[in-house]
């Protein structure tokens, strides 16, 4: 299967096929959602167990939906130490990361003389981490999710994570639960899961927001209840560029292509150049590290790499490589070039970009700090990371002196006239000084 090769050296314009995702088109999923939802509206914790027996496979009589303290201690028992110290260094580095991001409980700027207005911030009050499971087990999703909503401050942030065949959490995320500091983890993924903390049930409590990557199953079944649920970052399949320069190993840049391509047929990821020698060196060298990453991974990679959603991309110029990317607005953006810092300032828009031969994105996604739940499908071109912010929510708040009002009430007494309301008007007219504690009559 040969790897998809986009020569555009002859184009006059970028193929608009080209920026198109797995997701642009959720009319299907959408139906399919719909009675999902609807069925855990209205029958609770009974629709979500069958539908893990009808989705996940499971197939255990009984199953709680909430995972159990034991559960928890069975985990840390099973996992690799190795593996547990590991999950460890994420949590601190992702921790120290959003710990600096947080912004302060509150500011104060004097506007005018005795008027005084600013922002509290304040945590949402309850917010669902949606842990992926169906390609893989994601305990650095966990951590991207869950860390950010204790620095926060949220009272009540859960996960929610599909079952696997056996009725149970997979280990290492519930190792990263544990040390992260979260407590409630239930058993439901997929539309359900989110219907599950849409409305509530007996088990899962109501959720204000959702966060974290997921199929278009979950992506449809977000945009279906957003009356209802924050959707949070657009967050859907994986997808990437690699952006090099005519100074760079084709070879290193095949590498990285392999990261995001192995998620599964629903993700994109291109190698984008100017270098013919570059393009050509990394379809060369795909074919001896599908070898190497074993049949299913190699199976995704090849549908993304050889499909319509990835391959190498080769560009007349340079220039138009970057264009092409901010076109795209890619989840992840690698830039391997002789001077990334540089390639870096002509970048509008990107979930996240690493620089250099040094900084793959495998690094980003586990262990360097910044969140990897990224805006995917263009959203990059509006949006940004998951951060503390997403868990918190910003409340105006103002103090007006006697002194502040004297100068301020004759102006807003003019906007309120202009515009037609009188009840404005009357409130800051000569009725208000009698009305005041000290009877000031302004």
């Amino acid at each position: 299967m040969p790897v998809s090769f986009h020569d555009l050296t002859g184009a006059d314009a970028l193929p608009e096929a080209l920026f198109k995702r797995t997701e642009s088109d959720l009319s299907f999923f959408v139906d399919k959602v719909k009675p999902i939802i609807e069925a855990v509206r209205t029958e609770g914790d009974q629709a979500l167990i069958r539908f893990a027996r009808e989705f996940d496979g499971v197939q255990p009589e009984t199953f709680s939906i909430q995972v159990q303290e034991e559960e928890f201690d069975a985990a840390f028992e099973r996992v690799d130490p190795e593996v547990i110290e590991s999950i460890r260094f994420s949590v601190e580095n992702v921790r120290a990361f959003h710990e600096a991001q947080k912004p302060e409980e509150m500011w104060w700027k004097e506007m005018r003389p005795g008027a005084f207005a600013g922002d509290r911030h304040v945590p949402i009050d309850a917010v669902a981490c949606y842990v992926p499971r169906g390609k893989g087990s994601f305990p650095s999703v966990l951590i991207m999710t869950a860390v950010p909503a204790v620095v926060a401050g949220v009272p009540l942030p859960v996960v929610i994570t599909p079952p696997g065949p056996d009725g149970t959490v997979d280990d290492a995320t519930l190792v990263a639960a544990r040390l992260v500091g979260i407590k409630s983890v239930y058993k439901c993924g997929g539309a359900q899961g989110v219907a599950a903390v849409a409305y509530g049930t007996q088990s899962v409590p109501k959720c204000l927001k959702i966060v974290g990557p997921g199929s278009p199953w979950v992506v449809a079944a977000k945009r279906q209840l957003t009356h209802l649920l924050d959707p949070g970052v657009p967050a859907g399949p994986s997808e990437s560029l690699i952006l090099a320069d005519d100074t760079v190993n084709g070879a290193l840049a095949a590498l990285d292509l392999l990261i995001e391509s192995e998620h599964g047929p629903d993700s994109s990821a291109y190698l984008v150049t100017s270098s013919r020698r570059v393009a050509e060196e990394a379809i060369a060298a795909l074919p001896g590290y599908w070898e190497k990453i074993g049949d299913k991974r190699a199976r995704f990679s090849q549908s993304v790499l050889c499909g319509e959603h990835g391959g190498v991309v080769l560009t007349r110029d340079f220039a138009t490589a970057i264009d092409f990317v901010n076109q795209y607005a890619p989840e992840h953006l690698e830039i391997l070039a002789a001077e990334p810092m540089a390639v870096m300032m002509k970048i509008r828009n990107a979930g996240e970009i690493l620089l250099g031969e040094y900084s793959p994105i495998t690094l980003g996604n586990f262990v360097l700090g910044p969140n990897a739940v990224l805006p995917t499908n263009s959203a990059a071109k509006t949006a940004g990371p998951l951060s503390v912010s997403d868990y918190m929510k910003r409340v105006s708040v103002a103090y007006v002196t006697s002194e502040g009002y004297q100068e301020l009430a004759p102006q807003a007494k003019r906007f309120a006239e202009y515009e037609g309301f009188p009840g404005h008007a009357l409130a800051v007219s000569a009725l208000r000084g009698p009305l005041l504690k000290g009877g000031n009559n302004g």
